[in-house]
């Protein structure tokens, strides 16, 4: 059956919460002079909230550390080091790396928009393997499928596509659990938000990160919900153009409280910029 089949009709009866936004904690403009920096689609910060992993659409890993004040606020990311995903003869753009997830044993999955594919990396500097891959990814759309990539407390991964096919149609999430892939639930498409990023935070949680594109600059929407898709909320939704085009994000505790953070994709384009975004969230 495909999935189009499987998730139409099921937005009858998806009430959603809406509760106040997060407050802003950091906004530091990310510069680093190196022709592979940008186009940073994800990002994973460790429990400490100072080292980070994360991946640029051309094929690279991006790790380093975050400098904070004593209020938590980000002054500086020092400590970067690129590492490219394929050796060196092959090109990174192959790939349009989107999303990231670490397991605890380290092990790091990838998303894949242009192959429709999600690999996996004994580490960073290690060959990656392609998992296998679920029937409905030869139907997703080019430049919009596996943007979103979460791991769960159970090492089950969870990978969504930024277009779900149509405007009336939810997004698919996709499970790969046992071996196995299969839809255990889909989330519902509004006000012309699309999926660039998930994360599952401390709380147990899943966090979906949305861009709508206005033309002229970006709104961010996060909303979250029970792995089971349920008791779905909008967490936070700026207005136009308060933030660049927010499209990595990791959701981790802090002795003040679970944080987020959100990295732009500047899609190496001068009149963007690559922007680390971080709010508090109360519960």
């Amino acid at each position: 059956m495909r999935w189009t089949a499987l998730i139409f009709g099921v937005l009858a009866g998806c009430g959603q919460a809406t509760r106040p936004d997060p407050s802003l904690t950091s906004s530091y403009i990310w510069r680093m002079a190196d022709d592979r920096f940008g186009g940073i689609s994800g990002i994973s910060m460790a429990d400490d909230g100072r080292s980070f992993t994360a991946v640029g659409d051309r094929g690279v890993f991006i790790t380093g550390q975050v400098d904070r004040d004593q209020t938590g606020q980000i002054t500086a990311i020092i400590n970067t080091v690129i590492t490219p995903m394929l050796p060196p003869h092959h090109s990174g753009s192959e790939l349009d790396s989107e999303g990231i997830a670490i397991r605890q044993d380290g092990t790091v999955f990838v998303s894949l928009e242009g192959r429709h594919q999600i690999l996996s990396f004994g580490g960073i500097t290690h060959t990656p393997q392609a998992l296998p891959q679920h029937p409905a990814f030869t139907t997703l759309q080019a430049n919009g499928s596996l943007e979103a990539l979460a791991i769960g407390p159970d090492g089950a991964l969870f990978t969504i596509p930024e277009r779900s096919g149509r405007a009336v149609w939810p997004f698919p999430v996709f499970r790969f659990q046992n071996g196995a892939w299969d839809i255990p639930f889909t989330i519902p498409r509004s006000d012309q938000f699309l999926i660039t990023g998930a994360d599952i935070g401390p709380d147990g949680r899943l966090y979906v990160l949305e861009r709508g594109f206005t033309g002229v600059g970006f709104r961010t929407r996060v909303r979250r919900m029970a792995l089971d898709g349920s008791a779905i909320e909008t967490l936070l939704q700026t207005s136009n153009a308060t933030h660049d085009n927010l499209e990595g994000i990791s959701v981790w505790s802090s002795a003040a409280g679970m944080r987020m953070t959100l990295v732009s994709d500047d899609n190496f384009r001068a009149l963007q910029q690559t922007e680390l975004v971080e709010y508090a969230i109360s519960d």
